[in-house]
């Protein structure tokens, strides 16, 4: 075979540095961009964040000293700082100093806030959702059990015990268990003293610790409660006898069982949906996760505005004085750090402002297509896929995907995922489409104003569904319902 050479041309995409970094900051969160900003800032000495608040406090700072000697007045042709020194010799300082017995002359009261205030006031979320450190449940009973004035024995118990409550409060393990695991240090203990130390826990705060089911948590706070209360002995045979009734909502059985009437049964069910089968939610370490979202989005002058967070989006430049150090020309070892840092110092910003420039594009298109939802609900939202914005924007699907996944929209309507707008369509008897989100908002419009005696099956909800030009399947209706977390209609019913 005869050796040669070929010249062809052709295009292919590489993937380069630069490439790489703008796929990754793409992708990333608001939490997870400020994490990669300030990683980035912390090691390349070349990049830093362009501080403008600075540049207006030092100019707020020169109009008020301006302001300052501008006050000072001119006393015999003598500057303003003799003056002053002057009028501060003069001064004599009292025998007793006016400081703690007219404090409240000098210093203004600060606002006291009670919790009666706080209930009163419009604004009453002052101490809502903080974050502050607070014990677990662990914690909360192992304090109690400390002030129990226990033997040992018994606060070894009540140890292991506390030990087998998991967050919701129940027992993960029998007393058989817990005994067996006790006997091996104390042979000589035995059934009753577990039972008896677990009765005192299943008592500690929050009523109902430690139960071994849901039955046995309600039947604990139950018998807590006053003996006079109205129906207190049925609530608790219902409890104790007939609860998988009350779960599939059989209330002729529960009604001649407990030989009560319809109001009568009432009052027992709202005495037991006044108990917590979940008492270890009381105590809780979770706290409110805050969302900062990536985009607003406002209507002015009839037209929907979108803008990027500027919190989530810092504008950073090159350090001047370090890039003035890189046209010395040498090829030093300090030199090529700085010229290697000062590139990617350059790429990262350029790629920063390609992130932002993108989520800005795909963020108003969004808008524009459901401009209908923003005004009018999710009634009004339009079938939207991935693929619609990708040719509208001329991008792939996969950089439409990466925009919109973990990225949120500040709205009238609350702060929505991108990808809460996106749905698939289902067909209509006119021809056109309607989303899925859509659907599941008139389902759950249906549902709620159905007749409590009679609720509407899923063949009902879908012909309801196709009188008004949507056709849907009973199977498809079955679907929303259940993301909807909607029971079905015989768990829906009741009597009051």
């Amino acid at each position: 075979m005869k050796q040669g050479l070929q010249l062809r041309i052709g295009q292919s995409l590489t993937m380069t540095p630069q490439l790489q970094q703008a796929i990754k900051l793409l992708q990333l969160s608001s939490l997870e961009l400020q994490n990669e900003i300030q990683l980035t800032l912390d090691s390349n000495p070349l990049l830093e964040q362009d501080e403008q608040e600075s540049v207006d406090k030092e100019s707020d700072a020169e109009n008020k000293q301006e302001l300052s000697q501008e006050s000072i007045p001119d006393n015999d042709n003598k500057s303003a700082a003799e003056s002053l020194v002057e009028d501060r010799a003069e001064q004599t300082l009292p025998d007793e100093l006016v400081l703690d017995t007219d404090w409240d002359k000098i210093y203004d009261n600060a606002p006291m806030y009670t919790a009666s205030s706080l209930k009163q006031s419009d604004n009453n979320d002052f101490f809502e959702n903080q974050s502050i450190v607070t014990d677990g449940l662990f914690e909360h009973l192992t304090w109690q059990l400390n002030s129990a004035h226990l033997s040992e024995t018994d606060y070894q118990i009540g140890q292991a015990i506390i030990d087998a409550v998991d967050d919701r409060g129940y027992l993960t393990e029998t007393i058989e268990d817990i005994l067996s695991g006790l006997q091996q240090d104390e042979p000589e203990l035995e059934l009753d003293d577990v039972e008896a130390v677990l009765n005192l826990v299943q008592h500690f705060d929050p009523l109902g610790v430690a139960a071994r089911s849901p039955a046995d948590c309600m039947l604990i706070q139950l018998r807590q409660m006053d003996s006079s209360t109205p129906h207190l002995r049925k609530a608790i045979d219902l409890v104790d006898k007939y609860l998988d009734y009350l779960a599939s909502n059989d209330f002729a059985v529960l009604k001649r069982r407990l030989q009560a009437n319809d109001a009568e049964l009432a009052q027992i069910v709202a005495l037991i949906q006044s108990t917590n089968p979940y008492p270890g939610a009381l105590v809780s370490q979770n706290h409110a996760q805050y969302i900062a979202p990536d985009v607003y989005v406002s209507k002015s002058s009839g037209k929907w505005l979108v803008r990027i967070n500027p919190e989530n989006a810092p504008r950073l430049r090159v350090n001047d004085q370090y890039a003035g150090l890189v046209k010395r020309g040498d090829n030093s070892k300090q030199n090529n750090y700085l010229r290697d840092n000062l590139q990617e110092a350059r790429w990262f910003i350029k790629s920063l402002q390609s992130r932002n420039e993108t989520l800005l594009r795909v963020a108003k298109e969004i808008v524009d297509r459901q401009s209908a939802f923003l005004s009018y609900g999710e009634e009004a939202m339009q079938p939207l896929i991935l693929r619609d914005i990708a040719e509208a924007l001329e991008m792939h699907e996969s950089t439409i995907s990466r925009v919109t996944t973990q990225k949120y929209m500040h709205t009238p309507r609350g702060v929505l995922e991108f990808k809460y707008f996106f749905s698939s369509h289902v067909s209509t008897a006119d021809g056109g489409a309607c989303s899925a989100t859509a659907i599941r908002a008139l389902i759950k419009k249906l549902i709620a104003a159905e007749p409590v005696k009679k609720p509407l099956s899923d063949n009902k909800i879908a012909s309801l569904l196709d009188e008004q030009g949507i056709r849907v399947a009973r199977r498809t209706i079955a679907k929303y319902r259940e993301k909807l977390l909607i029971p079905p209609s015989n768990e829906r019913k009741r009597l009051f």
